[in-house]
């Protein structure tokens, strides 16, 4: 992956973390489908104005299967499961359900989109995949705290929704990449997850008006941040290498998501959380190795 594209993709492994910490804390005063609403129409909002200033155009035909079935499961679907779920499970434990959607992503972008299944790659995501494990058993204690045990089992099934949603929209997407640029598909699978998630209308506009000032800024802030700038630096990345590789990167969010629960709200990971995510690193470096070329021929 070329420097840039590594780039971007760090930013948006590092705002999507973020969003799972501010999901937690808009998600005790807003439902799930008004907060996605309402992260939807900022981040749209935002993507409007940078797609008519820079003169981006309409997405060619060829483009728009892939953009509405990302919009509608990565942008609607995904976004609704998410922020119910966590408002049944701590951050840290959506996160590490979440991230199963990357598994997804490789065996469907090797199956669908012809990437392969090389064996750095698999042997990455089993390692990252067993470091996730490991952050969410060490959190399983904090888990569904809101309604016990039987609400902390509905939201870890609504995070692996998520996940699932997740995957198959990072694959509707990849193809829409070769068609139409990072900001057009973004920008446009954001305006296909709001116009699904309209629904929730007559929520949002009850619900702001009681908020806090606080929880109504988590939600601006996710719509700006980690949907708006993280999604496009997702696309412009992954247009630049495989759905498989930049799934793998994920992996490294359920560790930062713990970082940053740790320093913004006090909370100090043992050493079987900072072992998980330890393992998640080396998964991602281990997916990201380049196979040896043998004297007769490459390894794909």
């Amino acid at each position: 992956m070329e420097k840039k594209a590594l780039a971007a993709a760090a930013v948006t492994v590092l705002l999507w973390a973020s969003a799972f910490v501010s999901i937690r804390s808009a998600g005790a005063e807003y439902s799930p489908g008004a907060l996605a609403l309402g992260r939807l129409l900022a981040g749209s909002l935002v993507l409007a104005v940078i797609w008519l200033a820079r003169g981006g155009g309409v997405p060619p035909r060829a483009a728009w299967p892939g953009i509405l079935g990302s919009g509608l499961l990565w942008f609607g679907l995904y976004m609704v499961a998410l922020n119910w779920g966590e408002q049944l499970v701590d951050a840290g434990t959506a996160a590490m359900v979440v991230n199963i959607g990357p598994i997804v992503v490789a065996l469907l972008g090797g199956w669908l989109l012809k990437e392969g299944f090389p064996r750095a790659l698999l042997a990455g995501l089993a390692v990252s995949f067993a470091g996730a494990a490991v952050v969410g058993v060490s959190m399983s204690d904090g888990a569904g705290a809101s309604e016990g045990g039987g609400a902390s089992l509905a939201g870890v099934l609504l995070c692996l929704l998520a996940a699932i949603s997740y995957g198959i929209g990072v694959v509707f997407q990849k193809p829409a990449l070769g068609h139409a640029s990072a900001l057009q598909v973004t920008t446009f699978g954001c305006f296909v997850g709001t116009a699904a998630c309209l629904p929730f209308a007559g929520q949002l506009v009850e619900e702001v008006s009681t908020a806090s000032v606080g929880a109504t800024a988590n939600v601006i802030y996710l719509g700006v941040f980690p949907t708006a700038l993280a999604f496009t630096t997702w696309a412009y990345a992954l247009a630049r290498t495989t759905a498989g590789k930049m799934g793998a990167t994920t992996y490294l969010v359920p560790a930062i998501v713990v970082l940053m629960s740790w320093v913004a709200l006090g909370e100090v990971p043992g050493w079987l959380t900072l072992l998980g995510g330890l393992l998640c690193l080396a998964g991602v470096g281990v997916s990201r190795s380049k196979p040896k070329r043998s004297t007769s021929q490459s390894v794909s």
